[in-house]
C-alpha cells in the first residue's frame, strides 16, 4: 500500500474513533491476541453428525461455513485474519462472524484490504446465520448495501440492493467501513467518503462479520453501542440466559449410568442397539467401516463387535483395527428377528454378501450374494465400483403384508434398491435417486407398505406410483411420512439437501417447498404443547453449517437459530415425561446441550469428561424415559436421569424401531 492510501485510512479511523467517543466500545479487535493459524477446518462430512474438536472455534471469530479458507496471517504491519480463495458461487459466500445474537442497534468499523476487486469483500452485519444477514462494501466495481434472505430456488440467492454507487478501488488500499444500525435505518460509510442509507426492518438484531469470494485481508472490528442501545442488548441476554437458568434447574440432570471400554474396536456414529442375547436387555453393536474409496463413495464393515452395557463382549467379526474408527456415510446392518424364531439376528453386509446372522453368537444362518451392480459400468473413481454392490443402508419393512416386518430393503449409491424377504429371496428391484434413507406407510390400507425411497413412492410390488426424481437437482437427505396432526392426512416431510425442506402429500404434490439451504437431518415430535399438532426441526449442513429451523405442522418456520456450525441428529429426547420433548444437538459442555421446541438450552451435559463425538437417544433403563448415549471411539458412556427412576404417569411417545437405524433417518416420535 502507498504511503498516501496508508495516511487515508489513519486519518479516517482517527475521526471515527473521536466520533464514537461517547459510545461504549462492545468489541474493538486488531487480532494481536491472535495466534497466527487456520481459522477454518478440513473435517468435511466427518462434522455432519459426529462433533469433532478439531472444528470447534479457535478464538471468538467462528468460520461460518465451509466455503472458503481463514487463516490468522501477519505481516509488518501487524495480524490480520485472511481468506485466501476465490469463490464465485452466488448461493453461498466465505463467511466469518463474531458478536452475540441480541446485539440490535450498534456501529461496526471494520478495515479490510482485499486483493481483487472481483465479486464479493466487505462486512456482514445483524447477522442471523450465513443465510440471512446484511452486507456492506464492494461488488465489482460499486460499492453495495444489500440484504440476503435465504433462496428463491435451487441455488439462487434471494439478495437485495438497497443501495449502490460507483467505486474505484486500487489494489493495497485499506479501506474502511463504518455501518450504523438504528431500527430500521441503516447509514453505511466507506473511507473515501461514499455514504449510502436505507431502509429496511427484516433484521433487528444480530451479530457482525466479514465475508469474502476473493483474497482479501481483514485488520480489524470495532463494535459501539450507545447507553441506550447497551443497555438493551445487556438486558434481552440477561434475560434470555435467566430462562435458560431456571429451565436447566426445573429439569433432572443428567447422571453417568453405564461406562463401556471400546478402545480398539470403537467406532463413530456407527453403532445399533437390540437385545443381541435374548435375555430382554438391551445390547451394543459396533460396526468398524472400511473405505475402498474414493473417499467414503465404496465402504462396507470390516469388523463387529457385539456388547453389553455391561462391558461384556459377547462376540467378535472381523479384524478390529485403530485406524478404522471414522465414518463419513451409513452402512449396511442391523439387529432384528428377521426369521420370526423369537431371538434377535444380526443383518448386514460384507464382501458382497447379504448375510442373517444369530445375534447372541454372531454365527452366519444364511445368506446371499449382494446383486450384480447395474451400471454404469464400474469405474475406481465412482460409486459402486464393484461388479457387485457392498451395500449402503438395511431397512427393514412389510412389503409382503405378512402383518409384521419381514422383508428387507438395501441399495447402492445412489440409483438402485433391490426388496427381499426373510429367506433372502429377490421380490423386486427398482432406480431412483435414492437418496440416502427410505421410509414406509401403507398408503391404500392393504396391509402392505408403500415404500418412499428419496423422492420416488413405490407400491410393495415395486411399480413406481410417482416420483419428483425429474424436478430435483439434489438428492433425499431424510424422509419422513408423517400426521402432523389426527384429524389430517398424513403429509410426507423432506429434508432436501440443496433443494431445502418440502412437504409433499401421498400422491406426490409438492405443498411446500422452501429454499433454505443444504437441510438434512430432520426430527418430528411434540416439541411445543402450546402449537397444534406435531413440530420438526432440521439442520443445515455444507455451505451453511449448523442453522437450525422450527417448523410447526403446516410447515410454516416460526423460528431459527444457529448456535454453532456443525451438523447433528438433532434426535428428540423423552427427558423429563412430560408430552414436550427435547431434542439433543450434540453434548459438548459448552456447544451442546438439549434444545426445546424454542431454542433454549433445557439441560446440559456434566463437564466431567465424558466423550462427546456421538450420541444416541433410547429408552434403555428404569421408567419410560430416554436415556442419552454418548461417545468416541474409546468408550461409551450412558446418561439417565437424576430422578430415575420416577413414578406416575409418564409421557412415551411412539419412535422409529431401532431396527431401522441410520445416521440418515427422519426421527419421528409420535
Amino acid at each position: 500500500m502507498t504511503a498516501i492510501y496508508r495516511i487515508i485510512a489513519l486519518l479516517f479511523i482517527a475521526s471515527l474513533s473521536v466520533a464514537q467517543s461517547n459510545d461504549n466500545i462492545i468489541l474493538d479487535d486488531n487480532f494481536s491476541g491472535l495466534r497466527s493459524m487456520p481459522l477454518s477446518n478440513n473435517t468435511g462430512a466427518h462434522t455432519e453428525y459426529q462433533y469433532m474438536s478439531e472444528a470447534a472455534p479457535k478464538c471468538d471469530w467462528v468460520v461460518s461455513n465451509d466455503k472458503g479458507w481463514w487463516t490468522v496471517r501477519s505481516n509488518d504491519r501487524g495480524k490480520f485474519i485472511y481468506q485466501s480463495k476465490f469463490d464465485k458461487d452466488l448461493y453461498a459466500h466465505p463467511a466469518i462472524i463474531t458478536g452475540d445474537d441480541f446485539w440490535q442497534d450498534y456501529t461496526v468499523t471494520a478495515s479490510f484490504e482485499p486483493e481483487s476487486e472481483d465479486y464479493l469483500c466487505g462486512v456482514m452485519f445483524r447477522y442471523n446465520n450465513d443465510l440471512c444477514y446484511y452486507f456492506f462494501g464492494l461488488q465489482e466495481g460499486n460499492v453495495v448495501l444489500k440484504k440476503a434472505e435465504y433462496q428463491t430456488g435451487f441455488h439462487q440467492p434471494n439478495e437485495k440492493i438497497l443501495a449502490s454507487d460507483k467505486f474505484k478501488w486500487k489494489k493495497g488500499e485499506i479501506l474502511t467501513a463504518e455501518i450504523s444500525v438504528n431500527g430500521s435505518d441503516i447509514i453505511a460509510k466507506l473511507s473515501n467518503g461514499i455514504e449510502l442509507r436505507a431502509t429496511d426492518p427484516t433484521f433487528s438484531k444480530g451479530k457482525i462479520g466479514f465475508l469474502s469470494g476473493v483474497p482479501a485481508r481483514f485488520h480489524s472490528a470495532r463494535v459501539t453501542m450507545n447507553d441506550d442501545a447497551r443497555s438493551k442488548f445487556l438486558t434481552a441476554r440477561k434475560n434470555f440466559d435467566q430462562i435458560e437458568k431456571d429451565l436447566q434447574a426445573s429439569n433432572p440432570k443428567p447422571v453417568l449410568w453405564k461406562k463401556i471400554n471400546t478402545e480398539g474396536f470403537g467406532v463413530g456414529r456407527n453403532i445399533r442397539f437390540g437385545d443381541l442375547d435374548n435375555d430382554g436387555v438391551t445390547d451394543v453393536l459396533i460396526g468398524q467401516v472400511v473405505h475402498h474409496g474414493p473417499k467414503d463413495r465404496n465402504s462396507e464393515l470390516s469388523c463387529m463387535t457385539a456388547m453389553t452395557f455391561d462391558g461384556k463382549k459377547l462376540w467378535q467379526i472381523g479384524e478390529p483395527d485403530l485406524w478404522k474408527d471414522n465414518l463419513t456415510n451409513d452402512c449396511a446392518f442391523q439387529i432384528y428377528d428377521i426369521d420370526r424364531d423369537g431371538k434377535n439376528d444380526v443383518i448386514y453386509c460384507k464382501d458382497f454378501e447379504l448375510i442373517v446372522a444369530d445375534g447372541a453368537t454372531g454365527k452366519t444362518k444364511y445368506k446371499t450374494s449382494t446383486p450384480d451392480n447395474p451400471g454404469p459400468k464400474p469405474t475406481s473413481e465412482g460409486n459402486n465400483k464393484y461388479d457387485k454392490i457392498l451395500g449402503d443402508c438395511i431397512y427393514i419393512c412389510d412389503l409382503s403384508g405378512n402383518g409384521y416386518p419381514s422383508d428387507i430393503v438395501i441399495k447402492d449409491r445412489y440409483t438402485h434398491l433391490w426388496a427381499y424377504n426373510n429367506k433372502l429371496e429377490l421380490l423386486w428391484n427398482a432406480s431412483c435417486n435414492t437418496g440416502h434413507y427410505p421410509y414406509t406407510y401403507d398408503m391404500d390400507g392393504d396391509g402392505k407398505d408403500e415404500l418412499l425411497m428419496g423422492f420416488t413412492m413405490f407400491d410393495d410390488n415395486g411399480k413406481v406410483l410417482w416420483s419428483l426424481d425429474n424436478q430435483m437437482h439434489d438428492h433425499a437427505d431424510g424422509v419422513a411420512i408423517v400426521k402432523f396432526k389426527e384429524n389430517e392426512e398424513p403429509k410426507i416431510l423432506c429434508a432436501a439437501s440443496d433443494e431445502g425442506f418440502m412437504l409433499i402429500d401421498l400422491k406426490g404434490n409438492i405443498l411446500e417447498h422452501l429454499f433454505l439451504g443444504h437441510v438434512q437431518n430432520p426430527a418430528i415430535a411434540n416439541f411445543r404443547d402450546d402449537l397444534p399438532g406435531l413440530e420438526a426441526v432440521t439442520i443445515n449442513f455444507w455451505r451453511n453449517q449448523g442453522v437450525i429451523h422450527f417448523f410447526d405442522s403446516g410447515g410454516d418456520i416460526y423460528h431459527s437459530f444457529e448456535p454453532n456450525q456443525y451438523g447433528s441428529m438433532c434426535l428428540p429426547v423423552n427427558w423429563t415425561g412430560r408430552t414436550e420433548e427435547f431434542f439433543v444437538h450434540n453434548t459438548n459442555v459448552e456447544e451442546g446441550a438439549m434444545y426445546d421446541g424454542w431454542g433454549r438450552k433445557a439441560v446440559i451435559f456434566p463437564d466431567d469428561g465424558h466423550p462427546d463425538m456421538c450420541n444416541a437417544v433410547l429408552d434403555i433403563t428404569g421408567d419410560c424415559r430416554d436415556e442419552v448415549v454418548v461417545w468416541n471411539p474409546n468408550e461409551i458412556w450412558v446418561y439417565t436421569q437424576s430422578d430415575n427412576p420416577k413414578t406416575g404417569k409418564l409421557y412415551k411417545p411412539r419412535r422409529n424401531p431401532l431396527y431401522n437405524y441410520s445416521n440418515y433417518q427422519a426421527t419421528v416420535s409420535q
